[in-house]
């Protein structure tokens, strides 16, 4: 069952709190699919008035915030060794390479690292516990993680809300094939975007590597 036709079977408070937690436990460091579940649920608040996309926003943004300070707190604690621990558990999100970017971020960026990262997939499960391993001021965190979460949280229900809203009255008057057209236009879209951000991570790891020295 598709994540949108599930959510259609739960009430709207149900939404609220399983939006909330999900992106806030992708916050403390526990990869889940926060942006899938927020997009979704924006969407379905668009076709049914049962969901209230304010709330919904401000539950988005209350699990961002609150769980970017946990991973900031255990982080904090933790330090590296548990970066290497979750680094064993999870290779594909918290492996050498990924850290390495992330620090390299963070280290470019500082707090503007936390208030962007919150819009890359990466960055979104690393902002809080790695801002605490390398001991950023907390009232530097704060801020960038306040603004961060209410600009990504806030600003993505409202634009998928809106879009929902205009696609449902556009359906209306033209017919499926524009459905069609739009799909196909959304997919190619994000496998290009996708494309270029996998080059871009691929790029300071391919700097990196060290020249073999000539025989």
């Amino acid at each position: 069952m598709h994540i949108q036709e599930w959510l259609e079977t739960v009430p709207a408070i149900s939404v609220y709190l399983l939006v909330g937690a999900v992106i806030g436990l992708e916050s403390v460091g526990i990869p889940l699919p926060g942006e899938i579940i927020l997009v979704s649920s924006a969407l379905l608040a668009s076709q049914h008035g049962e969901i209230d996309p304010l709330v919904l926003g401000a539950c988005a943004s209350a699990g961002a915030i609150v769980g970017d300070s946990i991973g900031y707190a255990i982080g904090r604690k933790g330090g590296r060794p548990l970066l290497a621990r979750l680094g064993r558990r999870f290779p594909r999100h918290f492996g050498e390479a990924q850290i390495a970017l992330a620090e390299r971020s963070f280290e470019k960026w500082g707090m503007w690292a936390v208030f962007f990262g919150r819009f890359v997939a990466l960055l979104r499960i690393f902002a809080g516990p790695l801002a605490g391993v390398l001991r950023m001021p907390y009232w530097k965190f704060l801020t960038a993680n306040v603004l961060g979460g209410i600009v990504w949280a806030g600003g993505t229900t409202a634009v998928v809300y809106s879009v929902g809203i205009v696609a449902e009255a556009w359906l209306k008057r033209f017919s499926w094939l524009g459905l069609v057209v739009a799909v196909l236009f959304g997919v190619a879209s994000m496998l290009v975007l996708r494309n270029r951000a996998r080059k871009a991570a691929a790029r300071p790891s391919a700097a990196a590597e060290p020249v073999p020295a000539a025989d």
